[in-house]
């Protein structure tokens, strides 16, 4: 089993589905203060397979976030990567060996690599973590999925984070049909408030960087609403600013649905490879009978599917339709849209300096503040 990684530019970075692997996204969170960097790694085939042979060798691209946590140290954070999912039983053997190649390339101060990992909950797969109504109960405790990631490893050294940056769980709504087929396969109370908002004379289209400021007030209003953390208005206008500057295929749209001059809801739609990802949500507080916000999703679903995406990503819901869970109402809406549950492996950690990351970890755990 082997890993080998060198490090490549930034725009070279090759188109993915996964936006957060792009030089899009690299150039975005750059201006957000972080540091990108790329590599490109090859893998053998044992170490993403026990049923390969080491002479098969994967590659892809990785983008790496550097973030400062203090004067002295920093974390590298890998933003819904690797994209390539090897078999369960190796998750952690192929995480060990890249983490430990990657560690010279990394800065001397990093005190860990944290992966946000895109591919699919091992527990999600198994029949007993699920109740008699098909609800997903979630993974076993933390010591429990250690346990198994791990199992094989040299180092036992990953770590389940106690939360996760990127949502781990989400909705994704199969493209590869006509209009028609996708509305027949949502709720019959969505396909309703759809049609409803557009006989009420909603309409939904693209805006450019002059309605940030139209934007920004929504989106005020609904994290104050949902008492939700609140970025600052340069944190999107960062994202529109990047779509000029963009050689790939990734388009990035502020799309808001008025009636009669009067902005009622907008979001944030991302289309990168064949995926269409709603990123960034707001509503208004008034004329909620009016639907926009169910407007405003199947014209994303549309425009998506009008440029070629195969998949929308919902992106971000509760696990299950657990009235107590703080996003149950995300989980009702997003639901009603049809579509299939997937549930991510979240992040993990590999520390770098053990001492360190133990005094972090702490920290991180008391204030719960860690967002990229």
């Amino acid at each position: 089993m082997h890993c080998t990684v060198e490090p490549k530019e930034i725009p070279e970075i090759e188109t993915s589905n996964i936006v957060q692997q792009t030089s899009f996204w690299a150039n975005v969170k750059h201006e957000q203060g972080l540091q990108p960097c790329a590599f490109n790694y090859n893998a053998s085939g044992d170490l993403i397979s026990p049923k390969q042979v080491s002479s098969e060798i994967y590659h892809d691209d990785l983008l790496v976030l550097i973030r400062k946590v203090n004067q002295e140290h920093a974390v590298a954070y890998v933003p819904y990567g690797p994209k390539n999912e090897p078999d369960s039983e190796n998750h952690g053997l192929f995480l060990e060996e890249l983490s430990e190649v990657l560690r010279p390339r990394l800065p001397n101060n990093c005190i860990m690599i944290r992966y946000d990992l895109p591919w699919e909950n091992q527990w999600a797969l198994e029949e007993d973590y699920y109740d008699e109504q098909g609800n997903w109960k979630g993974p076993p405790p933390i010591s429990n999925q250690e346990f198994r990631v791990n199992f094989n490893t040299h180092n036992w050294n990953l770590h389940k984070s106690h939360s996760n940056n990127l949502p781990a769980n989400t909705i994704f709504l199969d493209l590869q049909q006509s209009e028609e087929q996708i509305l027949m396969q949502m709720k019959p109370k969505t396909r309703y408030n759809i049609r409803l908002s557009g006989r009420k004379g909603v309409s939904v289209r693209n805006y450019d960087m002059s309605y940030i400021n139209t934007w920004y007030a929504l989106y005020r209003e609904t994290a104050q609403r949902n008492n939700v953390t609140l970025h600052d208005k340069d944190f999107f206008t960062t994202f529109l600013a990047a779509n000029g500057h963009n050689n790939h295929d990734v388009d990035i749209r502020l799309l808001m649905a008025d009636l009669d001059g009067q902005f009622l809801a907008a979001m944030f739609l991302i289309l990168s490879g064949r995926r269409g990802t709603y990123l960034y949500g707001a509503t208004s507080g008034e004329k909620r009978n009016y639907m926009a916000s169910y407007a405003i999703q199947w014209e994303a679903i549309k425009a998506a599917r009008t440029n070629d995406c195969t998949e929308y990503d919902l992106f971000g819901t509760a696990p299950n339709a657990n009235h107590a869970h703080p996003m149950a109402g995300l989980y009702r809406f997003k639901n009603g849209f049809g579509g299939h549950m997937y549930h991510r492996m979240g992040c993990w950690d590999y520390p770098l300096n053990v001492e360190i990351y133990k005094h972090y970890r702490a920290n991180e755990v008391n204030n719960q503040q860690y967002h990229l």
